[in-house]
């Protein structure tokens, strides 16, 4: 399998009516799971799911733009500079991940770019948000007590990680849990304060909202509620339990 199959794998780009087949089997791959096993060649910047301005008014066009086509593209491009000759090379995220404080600190930095923000186009979408439904919902009632509950400890997460990074939920033993990691960290790297499996993601590095929010942090928190895609945070949590 080629490295730019398995990103899109990775990302999990949500099925719709519109999508091809082979959209549709790389959905169900990462849905269930499975691991190649296959020497890849290069990662390649995987497409959004929709249109730039499509999470307007809450996220805009033009900080879409850069976040993507920029920020994103950097960590690619520098994520496959940083593995070159290294033991990383040519291994899965979840293969680097496991081991990643035994390389290079590049490749956890540029590595953990990449595969956070592949996901994190994913858990958006148009004409997203409300409460979640199925078993998320059943989930972070159990876990939380209510949604609202949820939000107000998902958004503390967000709003007091100081500096860059980013807040998750996760699941750990069938089991929600709400942190946040610094930088470009994440729940599967070996040297994670909590380790799990990432369901969830806000990006709070500035570029992600500087440009509609400056440094209003806490109303682009709580604009991200408006825009989740609970669609795909279920499939993530069915595979993960």
């Amino acid at each position: 399998m080629k490295r730019s199959n398995f990103l899109l794998s990775i990302a999990a780009i949500p099925i719709t009516a519109g999508l091809s087949p082979i959209s549709n089997s790389l959905n169900k791959f990462i849905i269930n799971n499975e691991r190649s096993k296959t020497p890849m060649s290069k990662f390649e910047l995987p497409s959004l799911p929709y249109a730039y301005d499509a999470l307007e008014p809450y996220i805009d066009k033009l900080t879409m733009e850069i976040h993507h086509d920029k920020h994103h593209a950097a960590y690619v491009a520098n994520f496959n500079k940083a593995l070159e000759g290294t033991a990383a090379e040519g291994k899965t995220f979840e293969e680097i991940f496991k081991n990643v404080s035994k390389y290079p600190v590049a490749v956890k930095n540029n590595g953990g770019g990449v595969y956070n923000h592949s996901m994190f186009w994913t858990v958006m979408k148009k004409n997203g948000g409300g409460a979640p439904t199925g078993v998320v919902a059943d989930a972070i009632k159990s876990s939380f007590g209510s949604f609202d509950d949820f939000k107000t400890a998902f958004n503390t997460a967000a709003t007091t990680r100081f500096g860059s990074g980013w807040a998750w939920l996760i699941v750990n033993g069938g089991k929600l849990s709400i942190i946040s990691t610094p930088n470009q960290d994440n729940p599967l790297m070996d040297n994670a304060e909590t380790k799990g499996t990432p369901i969830l993601l806000l990006d709070v590095w500035e570029h992600a909202y500087y440009l509609k929010y400056q440094n209003r942090r806490p109303e682009y928190v709580a604009n991200f509620w408006n825009v989740v895609n609970w669609d795909e945070v279920n499939k993530r949590f069915s595979a993960a339990k």
